[in-house]
């Protein structure tokens, strides 16, 4: 084996490797288990406004 043909198969690899990485992510970024937990981190710039309205409330 030269060393050409082993830098061609370290390429395929890492290419299969990348490939089989990002379909792990898409696949725990839209399962079930995490609708809540995205739900959540939607809301979180929202957060603030809501605790400044309740802090206002309370102050005065």
């Amino acid at each position: 084996m030269n060393f050409e043909q082993l830098i061609f198969d370290a390429r395929n690899l890492v290419t299969v490797l990348s490939f089989l990485s990002f379909i792990g992510i898409v696949l725990w970024a839209y399962s079930a288990r995490r609708g809540a937990d995205f739900e959540a981190a939607a809301n979180l710039p929202f957060a603030d406004e809501m605790n400044m309205q309740e802090a206002d409330k309370n102050h005065g």
